[in-house]
């Protein structure tokens, strides 16, 4: 006969073995820390520990409106950088009591509004976007008192949303110069057509960047295919640059994926003698294993987690938290 599971402890069980009432060890349970001495938490705590007892957090999130579930909804959990933040934010979340549920939502719209109607169905205390894309449930959650935290790229919705990332264009700007001082203006620049902000104001920067100082880039040696992968972009982006008999001193490549499909592409041409110098963004984990001689804008992964519990939990009041970044040079 199958063994029977042993029945949970209960709110009463705790309450005798640490020698404190019922409505002690709720406050405890729940945080509730200002109406107990430091002894009395510490022994219910202990108490709590020793029997495994787990409040029922359905039953308390209807009572407070809340849980202590936070959604996180990468847009592509392939991407060493979003697994990255996505690990510091699970850390981070944990430490300060709340349960991280993680979700890939493969930049796609219609995956994202499900994940979505989901985390709203089991009350999710917040919802992280790491890397969002507009879509018709996100717009309807702006109005809802649901709080939503913006990763990396900034809410498509204008105006909406505690935002947490690096100043993207002033870091396309910083790769510009960069590239300018170390004399390799005639550069490629190769990048996906998303329609986020952390694309878009990378672009922008490195634009501008180069325009500043009368070097603008030359548009035929500026590629973005068609597509979501990042690998496959940087490869054909290269192969086009390669074909069409462009040979750029730097490729500027607004993410580290784009760099490996890019030099992926000159090695397939037979030409990784003549493959030009690189860079690209987040300074992914893995760069400098299989990509020592890639230079990178440095995303800061470690203080993402604790600036989206700052996010989540209201400790932060402004509107987001710019994280600095840093331009790493390899090569």
């Amino acid at each position: 006969m199958p063994r029977r599971a042993p029945p949970a402890s209960s709110i009463k069980d705790v309450a005798a073995l640490a020698g404190v009432s019922i409505a002690t060890v709720s406050r405890v349970a729940n945080g509730v820390l200002n109406k107990a001495s430091p002894e009395t938490v510490a022994r219910v705590r202990q108490a709590i520990a020793a029997l495994d007892y787990r409040p029922t957090s359905a039953g308390r999130a209807l009572r407070q409106r809340t849980s202590r579930l936070v959604a996180v909804l990468a847009a592509n959990l392939a991407n060493p950088a979003m697994a990255a933040i996505a690990a510091s934010a699970e850390v981070a979340l944990r430490e300060n009591g709340l349960v991280m549920v993680l979700c890939d939502t493969h930049d796609r719209p219609e995956l994202q509004d499900e994940y979505l109607r989901e985390m709203l169905a089991q009350q999710a205390r917040a919802i992280v976007l790491l890397g969002a894309v507009d879509s018709p449930m996100l717009r309807k959650l702006h109005a809802t008192p649901t709080p939503l935290v913006f990763v990396n790229r900034r809410s498509p919705v204008a105006g909406t949303g505690r935002f947490v990332g690096i100043d993207n264009r002033a870091a396309g700007a910083d790769v510009a110069r960069w590239a300018l001082s170390k004399g390799l203006g005639k550069a490629a620049l190769i990048h996906a057509r998303s329609a986020s902000s952390a694309t878009r104001d990378r672009v922008a920067g490195i634009l501008e960047g180069f325009s500043a100082e009368a070097a603008a880039l030359d548009p035929a040696a500026i590629r973005s295919p068609e597509g979501r992968d990042h690998l496959a972009i940087g490869r054909e982006g290269a192969r086009q640059l390669i074909e069409d008999g462009m040979a750029p001193a730097l490729v500027i490549c607004t993410s580290d994926l784009i760099a490996y499909g890019a030099a992926r592409a000159w090695r397939e041409a037979g030409l990784a003698a003549a493959m030009p110098r690189m860079i690209g963004f987040d300074d992914s984990p893995l760069n400098d294993w299989v990509a020592p001689t890639l230079s990178s804008v440095r995303i800061p992964y470690g203080a993402f987690g604790e600036a989206i519990v700052a996010a989540v939990t209201g400790a932060d009041r402004s509107s987001g938290l710019v994280l600095p970044h840093l331009l790493v040079e390899r090569g």
